[in-house]
């Protein structure tokens, strides 16, 4: 059967019909391959954006925890700053200069 088409007619090649059965063969295994390939490559990468996103999920809780923590410490600090207790200043300072002068007599006599 011929076809033509814009004033050219096609002509199959009937001798070398092994020769493209062939060549398609060969051309679906490399496709194969490669289709293979990707498959793995994807697998690959679901498991790694699980992973990622398992631990961004512990590091947000990690810092759920923090905030926690850090909120009930700033409110006792609050709630002393409030309160008529000022000793405390005094108390840290003269701790602070125990300490500097402890440490200056243990550098000094070594």
């Amino acid at each position: 059967m011929r076809r033509s088409h814009g004033g050219h007619v096609y002509n199959p090649i009937s001798s070398s019909g092994d020769y493209v059965e062939e060549e398609n063969e060969r051309m679906t295994d490399e496709l194969k391959g490669k289709i293979s390939v990707l498959k793995s490559l994807s697998i690959d990468i679901g498991t790694e954006v699980k992973y990622q996103d398992k631990l961004l999920k512990g590091l947000d809780d990690d810092f759920d925890k923090g905030q926690g923590v850090l909120g009930k410490t700033m409110n006792h600090v609050l709630r002393l700053s409030r309160g008529s207790h000022n000793y405390y200043l005094l108390y840290l300072l003269l701790f602070s200069f125990l300490v500097f002068i402890i440490l200056w007599i243990g550098i000094k006599f070594k």
